[in-house]
């Protein structure tokens, strides 16, 4: 017992003396800062994979599980839920362990949960379907946290192309994923299971791969290196009454978070609530699932690719103005899609495309925002917290998306999302008055 405690103390003090040694070396924070770039990204191209199985088939499957349209909602509310609950987990698992364990656990129990789905639909089980679709949602919860793990180490004037960089390559993955639908369904048949699962396999494989490269390869862990940077320039005591001795910078603190978690929440709501019933109209109108493959896919890459444009454009123009950029582009979405002939593939598209990119001029500034009001100390737990409010967005979205269409419509279900994005902009007006 004596030499197992040794042991775990030597690998301790060891794991501490390599983070010290980056303190000190400004060389070797940069170094690591790519380092930890180039495993996000490698992360990201296999969440995005993940990602995209649950967006473009789930609401196809509880509609053909369900047989119903007016429940269709509740596959995007059940893993945006499960999401909320990871956030919150993986978050504060990060605060305590680092980047690398908080994220490695939460993209495993995304490939866990992606092969429940797939055996529910083997066994046509309903219940089965729910659970596994709630822990699915962890790994959509970890894809969107893994954008912060490149802050740690950025430089205040490399933030937002920092999140951008990670969230350009999820594309890759998520815009294959859509594509790959009638390939997996192929092999999903020939394995004598639903075509409908053959996303969830891919999504399974995905997340896997995504939280055992996270798991073996983010060492150092780039949070752990920066709270230790944190602690050498200033004590956390003296962090704590500096804080306490200035109440308007507390109070400016206090309302970047609120300001880029409301951007953010405001965003999810609308772009959720708009893409969930997106396959189910376009099917409605006589449109295949290789058609719809292609929606979802455009969408999603509009939902990424951006982001290094993006990013380059909030570090140079300010969070602000990207979030008043945000608001409009969500409402020029929602007024298309709302307007639209729904068999026609060119409006679909447009709408579509617009929806992603005002999401993605959304989550950058935002994400941003909440990066520049908060310190190493707290850092990883209030952005855990704040995405658990993102999900929970995104659940509602969902949820309400497939009563509001079997009640009334699409359309409405489009306008009332854009009108809802203009309170983008009194809220951004409120975070310009001064403390």
């Amino acid at each position: 017992m004596s030499n197992d405690t040794s042991l775990v103390k030597e690998t301790t003090d060891q794991r501490a003396e390599l983070i010290k040694s980056f303190v000190d070396s400004p060389e070797k924070q940069r170094q690591l800062y790519k380092r930890t770039m180039i495993i996000v990204i490698a992360s990201q191209i296999f969440g995005g994979a993940g990602l995209a199985a649950g967006i473009t088939v789930g609401a196809l499957l509880a509609h053909d599980m369900l047989g119903t349209d007016s429940y269709a909602g509740v596959p995007t509310a059940l893993f945006t839920l499960g999401s909320a609950a990871a956030a919150l987990i993986v978050g504060r698992l990060s605060q305590q362990s680092g980047r690398r364990v908080g994220l490695a656990a939460g993209f495993l129990a995304g490939g866990l949960g992606s092969a429940g789905v797939v055996f529910a639909a083997v066994f046509n089980s309903i219940a089965l379907l729910f659970v596994s679709l709630l822990v699915y949602g962890a790994g959509t919860a970890t894809n969107l946290l893994a954008r912060y793990a490149g802050t740690d180490l950025a430089l205040p004037t490399q933030r937002a192309k920092s999140i951008s960089t990670a969230m350009v390559f999820t594309t890759f993955g998520a815009v294959a994923g859509p594509n790959l639908v009638d390939f997996t369904g192929r092999i999903a048949t020939s394995l004598g299971a639903p075509a409908l699962s053959g996303p969830f396999m891919l999504a399974s494989a995905a997340y896997l791969l995504a939280g055992f490269v996270l798991l073996i390869f983010l060492r150092p862990d780039p949070l752990l290196v920066a709270k230790a940077i944190a602690d050498a320039q200033h004590p956390q005591d003296i962090r704590s009454s500096s804080l306490q001795s200035d109440p308007p910078a507390a109070l400016e603190n206090r309302r970047g978070i609120f300001v880029g978690a409301s951007v953010m929440v405001l965003t999810q709501i609308v772009m959720i609530g708009i893409m969930t019933m997106t396959p189910v109209h376009m099917k409605q109108h006589g449109h295949g699932l290789g058609e719809v493959g292609i929606v979802i896919g455009i969408h999603i890459a509009s939902m990424f690719l951006p982001s290094l444009l993006t990013g380059i454009l909030v570090d140079k123009y300010g969070r602000k103005s990207m979030s008043y950029a945000s608001g409009v582009t969500l409402l020029l979405a929602g007024l298309v899609a709302a307007f639209a002939p729904g068999d026609s593939m060119v409006f679909m598209i447009l709408a579509l495309a617009l929806l992603g990119l005002g999401w993605n001029f959304g989550l950058i500034s935002g994400t941003a925002t909440i990066v520049d009001a908060t310190t190493p100390d707290t850092r990883a737990k209030t952005q855990g917290t704040v995405d658990v409010l993102i999900a929970l967005a995104g659940a509602s979205g969902g949820a309400l998306s497939g009563m509001v269409v079997a009640h009334s419509s699409f359309s409405t279900l489009s306008l009332a999302g854009g009108l809802l994005s203009l309170l983008l902009i009194p809220i951004v007006l409120w975070s310009r008055r001064k403390v």
